[in-house]
């Protein structure tokens, strides 16, 4: 039973940082390449592609690579149902 949670808590380390989370609700809307991503999070290209190899590894998204650029996209988008979870949390506790 504990390689489920392990499993589980892969998954979530890998969405916790405020510029994964960033990335992934912006991957929602869409693919897009890393550039896109760099100007979102106001970072530079390498600690962009180390964010998206950390949720990559972890299966949050997938890679294309079209030339030059490679262009992202969520690889399970019911992972947003996380979010909306996270949200239900927040209202509950302002009460």
């Amino acid at each position: 039973m504990p390689g489920k949670f392990d499993a589980w808590a892969s998954v979530v380390k890998a969405m916790a940082h405020t510029s994964r989370l960033m990335m992934i609700d912006e991957l929602s809307r869409g693919e897009k390449c890393v550039c896109d991503l760099q100007e979102l999070v106001g970072a530079d290209m390498s600690t962009v592609s180390k964010h998206l190899s950390v949720m990559k590894k972890a299966g949050i998204v997938k890679d294309e690579r079209r030339g030059k650029q490679v262009y992202y996209r969520l690889k399970v988008p019911c992972i947003l149902n996380f979010f909306h979870c996270v949200e239900s949390v927040i209202e509950a506790n302002k009460r």
